[in-house]
């Protein structure tokens, strides 16, 4: 009985320990279902870890004890409940098709394999077998469900190593059974060949399963590893003579781990030798893993419905041909072959489907990532360049996706290996591809590879470049159009930021460009074709080269202007020394054009002054260093402009305005009112300079504008008033059409007095004039429109053009002549108002863009002189810019009004001096414009403009100025229905100047009074609110007082009016006046609290509290006046004090009471 009862005790509580252990580990299946892969993962290791506990305290019974209890399952013997228990479920759950179960279940299932050694192959495989058995009642799904099961199973005892473990399991000491067996090994690859066999859309995964079990035997210590192989071969080789892309795969893997087998008859008669990737194989293995349906037997085609993804087998032949061959110079060799035949030739062959050549560009990106640079190349054959190009070109193409992929990879395969940015480059610009690969293609990919070289790689790509430029080539159209290309490769080099510079690199790109722009080879130009491709060229280099001296960076840490190299000069000034030193050497080259002997001089003494500006230091440095750049700009303008006369005078120019401003004004000996005219005439030199700049900002050349905005930035620290004056002229509002009417007639002028002067000429030059007016008449192309229109006229009064140029004409009366007269006329006139308004049209537009590049000088002033009293001058143009200009300036308006709003709005310096009645003016003149702008934006910007120009007035000392031009405003605002202005207008000033918004008290309280409407009253109420919310800090408290008395007075008034048959304010804004009274009250209480009852009178707001709640439309307010009331009231301090007594005696008694309770 004892045995009995302790036998039973040992079950329950087993039993009960079982339970508990079931309880911390069935939450943890739940989870493995999850769809999210960080919740499957921490399930899994939750489980496995809490698994592995449990068998780490488990002790298996011993053979006596085995004999008394029931027989157990070989699983239950050497394993914890918990651990047999959830081993089988998770067998079970690989058949589960719940959301992400097959997934969690088969990790688990692995991992919990790989860590308990109590657990053999055979028993595993027999659960798995049992649990994914068929039945003939099974839907379609249900049997799907059950064959993914048994794979699933399958792959865990291979990936859990459970397949090829060696260690015995713990049973007795006289015995030793080991986990896996040669038997257990053929089950496994007899069930993955059958589940191939049964489902073709398996046969994948399962042929994966087995390479899997291959390589897990390759790597394993077992001692039956040579029959595992060759059971792996029989099956494979001899049972199965069709061929599929599986069975390549596996012939790879089995072809090192059983070198001495007779591969040859193996592989025989499909393949012609042993090896499988020699070149006589290729076109056959070609046709295996293209997968598609054929005639021949000995292929199998294994999927009935197209995959889009690769077939594993590339992969392993990848990883054969570039990373498992011994031999590397067989390996590579190899490889060339394979893929020119197998993929470029295959895949993407001209009659390959869409299909085929989507799984090559996925082989393209799976190579790319294996393959060494000297094997690289190869990879861009022919067929795979033409249809990469064409599938990225164009959006509506097929495979779009998949070649914009693969240009993704081949960016970031460079910019994880820099080293092969060079190669790629080559690749997709070379023969294969195209020099145009970027345009082509409608991407960025070759400029992002060069964004990720080294300057090393690019000076290298710079070198390539220049040798496609020496090619012979004897048509001048292919010079024309490789120069082209080559020019504009180097313009996409220095003007990308992004591409590391060197000096290098950028000297030799900026030689080659002097050199092909200015200079053309002796030996060379005799002939004629190069002769014509030097001057086309020409032409292009005159527009890209200076364009990107201008945008190549500055390597100089102690400049601030663009364009200089790492040893501080100016790339200009470099490209200067190049072209003197090539002039030098006439035996070689020469100047694309004849030199004039005046404009040499001009040159010889601007680089005299150049090298003077070099040498100035102190203040001046920064000007004379942007004098510098200017002048060497023109100096090289001079060189590639075609009208060279007119450089020549602009470089004339900047001569004489630097040498009397940085070098000393030149002495000249003369009376003192010669002298004193004479500077009275010539302008400042620093207008000179900016004069210049401004020209620049006409030019439709990008170079010359960026030129001129870094020099302006440089120079506009020595701005005078005639440089503010000279730039607000070219913003002022003219009508460019008249300009170029007036100009016409000058030029007609002009030309009537040539023609009277040229009147006693001789008959032969006469003649001369009329044969060259003939040509240029000849020159002009007719103008069909104006044709049309007069044949129409003709046509309506019955007279047809002459067919025949030498039909006799038909000779028109007088009436016929008149008939037609008005019609013609009207046909002309049509004509001539239409070329008319394209002009208008475009000297408006033109007008406008030299506006907007105006600005940008206008920017850079205000920028970097936030101190200079000429910024006073730039605000009324820029207001009329932002406010009158018409609908096709927008872009004008609004950039104007960027520029108040981030520089004059933003500013909170003080300017150094000024004029105090240019400035009240000014203020006078932004107030007036803001009475009557119609736009929020404008106001608020006006605003702006008033805060600081009221700071540089308050600055000197005017606060009666501001104050009453604020004046005027306020009445407008409150007197005037139609006026623009808005409440934040003066909400704004009252914020930013406190103090001197006080005095705009008294008036606040008047015009409150003479309020145009109720809504406007309501927003001067705020203006108090805004007033008394922050006081300044040193005002009276009498004045303050009187002031408050006066707010309250007012507001009582309104409100008392209102509630009497005026009924002044609504509901709401009822509530608005009593927000500001309550205001008042608090701010009273803090700054004179011992006012308050005197000030706000509590008595006169309980009258009106009665008054309010005889209203039924003022119900709301009640209450706030009851709550100013009580502001108002002094506060009960006796009161309180006694009840606080009262209070406290009670307690007292309390506790007395209590006390003596507990006592008895």
């Amino acid at each position: 009985m004892d045995q009995q009862f302790e036998f039973l005790a040992v079950k329950f509580l087993g039993r009960i320990c079982q339970s508990r252990m079931a309880a911390t580990t069935l939450p943890l299946f739940w989870n493995l279902s999850s769809a999210s892969k960080e919740e499957r993962i921490d399930a899994s290791v939750k489980l496995v870890s809490t698994l592995e506990h449990f068998q780490s305290q488990f002790e298996p019974s011993s053979p006596e004890e085995d004999e008394d209890s029931p027989k157990l399952d070989a699983l239950d013997t050497l394993n914890a409940q918990d651990v047999s228990y959830s081993v089988r479920r998770l067998i079970r759950g690989l058949a589960s098709s719940r959301e992400s179960s097959r997934l969690g279940f088969s990790v688990a299932l692995t991992e919990l394999l790989s860590r308990i050694d109590t657990i053999t192959c055979p028993q595993i495989t027999s659960l798995i077998l049992d649990a994914s058995k068929s039945q003939g009642s099974m839907t379609g799904q249900e049997e799907r469900d059950i064959l993914f099961a048994r794979l699933f199973g399958m792959n865990a005892i291979i990936q859990s190593g459970l397949l090829v473990r060696t260690k015995p399991l713990p049973t007795s000491a006289s015995s030793a059974t080991h986990a896996s067996s040669l038997a257990g090994f053929e089950q496994i690859v007899s069930e993955l060949l059958a589940l191939g066999e049964k489902k073709s859309w398996l046969r994948e995964s399962a042929w994966w399963t087995l390479c899997l079990a291959t390589d897990s035997v390759k790597d394993s210590e077992v001692s039956w590893k040579d029959e595992a192989l060759r059971y792996i071969l029989q099956r494979a080789f001899v049972d199965d003579k069709l061929w599929s892309p599986e069975k390549v795969a596996i012939t790879l893997k089995l072809k090192n781990l059983l070198p001495e087998e007779d591969w040859r008859s193996l592989l025989s008669p499909t393949f012609k030798n042993s090896d499988i990737c020699s070149n006589a194989n290729l076109k056959t293995l070609a046709s295996i893993l293209k997968d598609a349906p054929t005639e021949n037997e000995a292929f199998k085609s294994t999927n009935v419905h197209y995959k889009p993804q690769v077939h594993f087998a590339w992969d392993v032949l990848l990883e054969y041909l570039l990373l498992s061959s011994p031999n590397s110079d067989t390996q590579k060799g190899t490889f060339v072959e394979f893929f020119r035949v197998v993929v470029d030739e295959s895949l993407f062959s001209a009659t390959s489907s869409p299909e085929r050549k989507y799984w090559g560009f996925q082989v393209f990106e799976k190579a790319l990532s294996r393959v060494s640079e000297r094997d690289l190349p190869m990879l861009f054959t022919k067929n795979f360049m033409r249809t990469w190009i064409n599938h990225l070109s164009n959006r509506d193409r097929y495979l779009h996706k998949a070649a914009k992929q693969a240009a993704t990879e081949v960016q970031k395969f460079a910019q994880s290996n820099p080293n092969f940015g060079f190669s790629l480059v080559l690749q997709l610009t070379g023969v294969n591809g195209n020099q145009q690969f970027d345009k082509l293609t409608r991407t960025k990919t070759v400029e992002s590879l060069l964004i990720s070289m080294g300057t090393e790689d690019i000076r290298q790509y710079v070198e390539h470049v220049l040798k496609e430029a020496n090619d012979p080539e004897t048509d001048v159209q292919s010079i024309n159009t490789r120069r082209t290309w080559i020019i504009d490769q180097f313009s996409a080099l220095i003007r990308n930021g992004s591409i590391k510079k060197s000096d290098e690199w950028v000297e030799l790109v900026l030689d080659w460009l002097v050199v092909n722009g200015c200079f053309f080879d002796e030996e060379e130009e005799r002939e004629e074709y190069n002769c014509r491709s030097a001057r086309h060229t020409q032409t292009y280099l005159f527009r890209r080269a200076p364009a990107n001296l201008s945008r190549t960076p500055s390597r100089d840490s102690k400049t601030k202007l663009p364009g200089a190299a790492s040893d501080g000069q100016f790339w200009i000034s470099k490209v200067l020394a190049t072209i003197d030193q090539l002039k030098n050497d006439s035996k070689h080259a020469s100047f694309i054009s004849e030199m004039d002997e005046e404009d040499e001089v001009a040159r010889l003494k601007a680089k005299e002054v150049l090298g003077k500006l070099r040498t100035v230091s102190g203040d001046n440095k920064d000007a004379a260093k942007g004098s510098e750049l200017l002048l060497s700009t023109l100096l090289l303008e001079s060189y590639c402009s075609e009208d060279s006369s007119a450089s020549v005078e602009n470089v004339q120019t900047c001569v004489e305005a630097c040498t009397r401003m940085f070098l000393g004004k030149s002495k000249k000996k003369g009376r003192k009112s010669d002298i004193a005219e004479s500077s009275e005439d010539v302008p400042e030199p620093v207008d000179m300079l900016v004069d210049i700049i401004i020209g620049f900002m006409e030019k439709s050349t990008a170079y010359l504008r960026t030129i001129g905005k870094h020099v302006f930035s440089s120079l506009c620290g020595a701005a005078k008033d005639s440089t503010i004056e000279l730039i607000l002229t070219q913003l002022e509002n003219r009508d460019p059409t008249v300009e170029d009417n007036e100009n016409d007639d000058a030029a007609s002028i002009e030309d009537g007095e040539e023609d009277e002067e040229g009147v006693n000429d001789d008959s032969s030059e006469s003649d001369d004039d009329d044969e060259d007016d003939e040509d240029d008449d000849s020159d002009e192309e007719p103008d069909e429109e104006l044709r049309n229109k007069i044949m129409e006229a003709l046509a309506v009064n019955g007279i047809e053009a002459a067919e025949d140029d030498d039909s006799d004409e038909d000779v028109m009366d007088d009436e016929q002549m008149m008939a037609i007269d008005e019609q013609l006329a009207e046909v002309f006139r049509s004509r001539m108002n239409e070329r008319k308004n394209t002009k208008d049209v475009d000297a408006q537009r033109a007008a406008t863009h030299f506006k907007n590049r105006v600005l940008d000088l206008v920017d850079i002033f205000l920028k970097r002189q936030t101190t200079n009293p000429g910024v006073i001058r730039f605000i009324l143009p820029l207001v009329d810019l932002m406010t009158k200009s018409s609908s096709d300036e927008k872009q004008l308006s609004e950039k104007a009004q960027g520029i108040l709003r981030s520089r004059i709005g933003k500013l909170k310096e003080v300017i150094s001096s000024g004029d105090k009645d240019e400035i009240v003016s000014v203020l006078e003149f932004v107030h007036t414009r803001a009475r009557n702008v119609h736009s929020a934006d404008h106001l608020s910007t006006l605003s702006d403009c008033s805060i600081y120009l009221s700071l540089q007035l308050l600055h000197l000392g005017q606060q009666d100025s501001v104050l009453g031009i604020y004046r005027l405003s306020l009445a407008d605002f409150m007197t005037r229905k139609n006026s623009s202005l808005h409440v934040s207008f003066f909400q704004s000033f009252i914020r930013r100047h406190r103090t001197s918004a006080w005095g705009l008290r008294n008036d606040l309280i008047e015009l409150s009074r003479k309020a145009i409407n109720a809504y406007r009253r309501c927003q001067v109420y705020q203006l108090f609110q805004d007033l008394i919310s922050q006081p300044p800090s040193d005002i009276d408290q009498k004045e303050m007082a009187q002031f408050m008395k006066q707010l309250r007075r007012t507001l009582h008034d309104a409100i008392s009016s209102s509630c009497g048959d005026d009924e002044i304010f609504n509901a709401s804004q009822m509530r608005d006046v009593f927000k500001v009274a309550i205001h008042g009250a608090r701010q009273t209480q803090k700054l004179l609290p011992n006012m308050v009852e005197e000030i706000w009178e509590p008595a006169i707001w309980n009258d009106l509290s009665n008054r309010l709640s005889s209203l039924t439309r003022y119900k709301g307010a009640v209450q706030m006046c009851k709550q100013l009331i009580q502001l108002s009231s002094p506060p009960k301090t006796e009161v309180s004090k006694r009840k606080a007594a009262l209070i406290e005696g009670k307690k007292e008694d309390k506790q007395k009471k209590r006390k003596k309770v507990v006592h008895e």
